[in-house]
């Protein structure tokens, strides 16, 4: 067995089995796990789902890693196999309690979306656009409802003349243009793409539940979420999703290195989106320092990974479509944020060790 296959023993198959590793893992290492159950909903297979969150380390520590998986469904397999590897690292658990930093793992931010191998949650929203102030007006993404009717056409797949729509459009404003319609979050189409919600959404309330329990004492907070689906194959994007603050990015980039992409520069594979996840952090932690990531893992070309979105949004939309079709758009989705071989996944665990190394490293000097 190469070393390679023998690191994949780490990820997992279903939300199920992730869920079974991930606990058997914190159990090996003594580490108590509290679960969030979600009462009102099922999984895949009949299961119960939860937000299982495990915390190693001195009870008051001041320092403290985060890192969450499954904020987007199926992005799940990637960041429930990083995290398990890391229960499974004793050399890297040993520098974290050697540095005085605080393991905190939070596994299936998302757990309706993972099981049912839906990018968004049970109620269709994107919880990286949904973490935003719903006091104030709801964010406007004025191109969106020109995009929506050829993003989603009555029929899939596309047929000629919303090809022809979309090509047009993008003649006319530019790829970056479309991108940005469609992808930066929208607060108006409750059955879209990338909708961001009308309110705090479960997960949303389970997240901000989960810092005031668990980050209360840290004064100096890492925090790494995982993500799939966007750059090139198997490379993981330092993506920096936190405010617009020079001394914060300066800091992620001393941290993890002069590779940290910001949305907001116009340099980095993510759109700069409204409301994600990490930014609980702001108000949830307002005593400490936070340096925030997310680590973004590429599988298939962008353009392929949005049609498989698109498609599965779709098929929300008719869940009258045939079996064979919903078949076939539920895999897609699940290869488009997981590519289930042993060199994709060798590449991700290097790359994470290394991003927490880094984090671990950072905290240390704080």
């Amino acid at each position: 067995m190469t070393h390679t296959s023998a690191a994949t023993r780490h990820f997992s198959g279903t939300y199920a089995e992730a869920r079974s590793k991930f606990l058997e893992a914190c159990a090996r290492k003594d580490a108590p796990v509290e679960s969030f159950v979600m009462e009102t909903h099922r999984g895949a297979l009949g299961e119960t789902l939860a937000t299982d969150v495990a915390r190693i380390g001195a009870p008051d520590a001041t320092r403290l890693l985060i890192v969450t998986s499954g904020t987007h469904g199926p992005e799940g397999f990637c960041g429930s196999g990083c995290q398990v590897a890391t229960l499974h690292d004793g050399d890297l658990l040993g520098r974290l309690e050697a540095a005085g930093v605080a393991l905190l793992l939070v596994h299936a931010v998302n757990p309706h979306g993972f099981s049912h191998l839906h990018r968004t949650n049970e109620d269709n929203i994107d919880l990286n656009r949904n973490h935003i102030d719903f006091g104030a007006p709801l964010p406007v993404n004025a191109g969106y409802a020109e995009v929506e009717p050829f993003v989603l056409p009555a029929a899939w797949p596309p047929g000629p003349a919303d090809q022809a729509a979309l090509a047009a459009y993008v003649e006319r404003h530019g790829m970056k243009a479309l991108r940005a319609a469609v992808t930066a979050g929208q607060y108006v189409s409750p059955d879209g793409v990338f909708y961001g919600g009308q309110a705090p959404s479960w997960s949303n309330r389970t997240i901000r539940a989960i810092l005031r329990k668990y980050a209360s004492t840290a004064r100096h907070i890492g925090w790494i979420d995982i993500h799939t689906g966007l750059g090139p194959y198997g490379h993981g994007e330092k993506i920096y999703p936190g405010r617009n603050a020079p001394a914060d990015l300066a800091r992620a980039r001393a941290w993890w290195g002069a590779d940290v992409f910001a949305p907001f520069e116009g340099d980095s594979a993510s759109a700069d989106v409204s409301g994600p996840v990490v930014s609980t952090v702001y108000d949830e932690c307002p005593q400490a320092n936070a340096s925030l990531m997310g680590l973004e893992f590429g599988t298939l070309p962008d353009q392929e990974v949005l049609v498989r979105l698109r498609a599965d949004t779709w098929l929300r939309r008719h869940p009258e479509a045939p079996a064979e079709q919903q078949r076939q758009i539920r895999q897609d989705l699940r290869d488009a944020f997981y590519c289930d071989n042993d060199e994709w996944k060798g590449m991700v665990l290097g790359q994470c060790r290394v991003v927490l190394l880094q984090t671990t490293q950072g905290l240390k000097a704080s």
